[in-house]
Formats: structure tokens, sequence, C-alpha cells
């Protein structure tokens, strides 16, 4: 298959051309031979890489939690519609055992493939997490951090986790983390209280990324830095849940400004309304009011987010100063790196998985491409 008259966006910049597809993977740029290929005119749009959310609890009305292959599957069959190539479901601050079942179901999906976005193992939000920082999660389901627990939520799929959400000031978070981070898995600071001394005890510890940077979480002021401000002031990656809703976008970029966009993912935070209309829905058991594009609980704080990546990258690119490559770098390469997958996504380069995503000047998707086979086309 090749992808002819297109804007190839590059690492470092956007040039004019052709992409030749065989067998999953991005042959060729600018094949020099294009005669006898079944070709698809893109008309001058945009050819991205595809976006990798790690950070992301549902969509399409159905939610990691449902505990079921057929959620995940559901789930990547929506975002893709966005341009999300590749994800990590993420699960929250439920029992053991409902994340148990969660868990095997995406090492199941991994496994076994999807008919959308690839799912590329889990991220667990929880439930080692701190109660006055408890956000969206559910402060029944808090339990000590531990090896002992983590395994009873993981058992024979620990190895299709690839990062956990903790607080590092809870006792015990510390010591799992250098536990969990020899085994090669992230850990990352999230729903805590610490202060910046703690969280640098964290990052000391292992802790290598902070999670839905400024919201739960310990705020920077003069005299108290807090986890944002350890996060400023360290080498750990960050994300953002760029809606406009989460986090004001002079806020967004200070901390671009100061974090640089190599060291910050585009995350969506999505619930299972993503994609949905407004209507009352529920994340981690507990009612959630979807409104003007807010997803909050009852109680009025916000729960997870409606966003999609394609959006979050058309919120950046219309209110900062990047050019569009360095936008779509933090949707797209920069989660890869985290997820270990850089070696073959996260970039258009020869002989890297074709996922793509095709869209316009206003970041309005037209086709995604998910290891060589089209999953969502409304190309015209």
């Amino acid at each position: 298959m090749l992808l002819k008259n297109c804007k190839i966006i590059l690492l470092n910049e956007i040039v004019n051309g052709s992409l030749l597809i065989e067998n999953g993977k991005i042959k060729e740029i600018n094949p020099a031979n294009q005669d006898d290929i079944d070709s698809i005119d893109c008309k001058g749009l945009y050819v991205s890489p595809g976006f990798i959310d790690i950070h992301i609890h549902g969509a399409g009305g159905h939610d990691t939690m449902d505990g079921t292959y057929e959620a995940i599957n559901e789930i990547s069959k929506t975002i893709c519609k966005f341009g999300t190539t590749a994800f990590t479901p993420t699960t929250m601050t439920m029992s053991s055992e409902a994340i148990l079942k969660s868990i095997l179901e995406i090492k199941k999906a991994k496994l076994e493939g999807t008919d959308g976005a690839e799912v590329l193992g889990a991220h667990l939000e929880g439930p080692f997490i701190s109660p006055s920082a408890i956000g969206a999660q559910n402060p029944n389901f808090l339990i000590e951090p531990s090896y002992e627990n983590f395994k009873a939520m993981t058992g024979d799929a620990e190895d299709a986790v690839v990062s956990i959400t903790m607080a590092p000031e809870v006792e015990g978070a510390k010591e799992l983390a250098t536990i969990l981070t020899s085994k090669g898995i992230r850990c990352s600071m999230g729903h805590t209280k610490a202060t910046y001394e703690e969280a640098f005890e964290g990052i000391k510890a292992g802790f290598c990324h902070s999670t839905h940077l400024f919201n739960a979480m310990t705020a920077f002021t003069h005299r108290e830095p807090g986890v944002v401000g350890a996060t400023f002031d360290s080498d750990i990656t960050t994300e953002t849940i760029s809606d406009g809703i989460h986090i004001s976008y002079p806020s967004l970029r200070v901390a671009y400004n100061q974090k640089g966009t190599d060291k910050t993912l585009l995350v969506s935070d999505a619930m299972c309304a993503c994609g949905m209309i407004d209507g009352t829905y529920a994340l981690g058991g507990q009612p959630v009011i979807v409104k003007n594009g807010a997803a909050r609980l009852e109680n009025g704080s916000l729960a997870g987010s409606v966003l999609t990546l394609n959006v979050a990258v058309r919120n950046v690119f219309n209110n900062t100063n990047y050019p569009l490559y360095e936008v779509v770098k933090m949707a797209s390469y920069n989660g890869a790196k985290y997820c270990n997958v850089d070696d073959r996504k996260g970039q258009i380069k020869e002989n890297f998985d074709a996922d793509l995503v095709i869209f316009d000047e206003n970041i309005d998707v037209k086709m995604t491409i998910v290891g060589g086979k089209i999953v969502h086309n409304i190309l015209n």
C-alpha cells in the first residue's frame, strides 16, 4: 500500500512525499518506483505517527474495570477513530480481585490483539495512593503498598504491567518502587500529598514519572515546591491532560517551558464516556456526570476526561508556539519511549510499525492505520 501526496510528520520536520507500507511495516519513505502499487491519495493531508495513550480508563461506553476482553477491544475500536494506535488500559482503585480480573484481560488483549488500537500493557492507577489526594478514586479500596499486595492484583499477568501510579509518601511505596523498577515497571507519582522532599526521596527510590501533572498532587508555591516542583526540578517525565479543563493553557505553557517537549507526554485520562454523548456514566464504580466536555463526580471532583488525543494535539498546537511535529512527538514518540517500544513505534521511519494517522489542518482524523491495517477511514 502506498500513501501518496502526504505531508509526512517526522520527528524533527514535516516533509512532502509518500510512504510505502508492506507487511505491517513502513518499508520506504518516498520510494523511487511507485508503479503498480495500490495507492491512497492523501490529498495533501498530514500523515503522523499513531498516537500512544499511556493513561486511559475507557471509551465508547466501556471501561477497563469492566474486566472483559470485549471491553478492552471496544475501547480500542473507539479511540482509533481519534488517532490513537496504541495504549495502556488503566485500572482504578478497586478490589484486588477486580483489578486482577482486568489485568488478566489486558494481557489477553495484548497477546491476542484487538480490532483497533494495540494494547501495550496495563497502567495501574492506585490502590497505593494517598487518601488525602483521592480525586475520583474510591477511598474504600486503598491498601498498603507491598509486593505481596501487588502480586495479588497482577498474578500471572505481572509481565503485562507497564506502569503504576503510587503516592511516594505512603509507607511502603518507596520500597515497592525499588522492586518494581528493577523489574522494568515504571513507577509514577500521583494522587499524592508528598512534599518536595518526599517526592525526591521517591525519585531516588525509582519513581520516574508524575501522573496528570498539577492534578491530585501538591502544588508549586514559592516556599513549598511540592510534587509539581519536584517534577520541574528533576529529569523525570510527566504527562498532561490538555483539555483546557484539567489545566489552564498558561499553566500548560509554563509546564512545557520548564520540562521541555521531550519530557512531557499528552494523555487523555479518558473514561467510558469518551466518544459518547453527555449523560451519566460510571468510573471505578462511582457515578460520573458528563456535561460540556467535563466529567465530574457528584461532589464536583473531576473524574477523568472525555478527551481524545487528536483534540489534545489540537489544543496544545493552538495554545503554544510549538511546531506541529513537536506537539505530535508528545503524543507519539514520547509515549513509545515510556512503554519501551520506541524501537518500532512512535516515528515514521523505515522498518517501524505502520501505525499511522491521516488528519487535516484542524487535526480531525480522516484515517487510522494500525500495523498496516486500515481500522478507521472517512477519507473522501
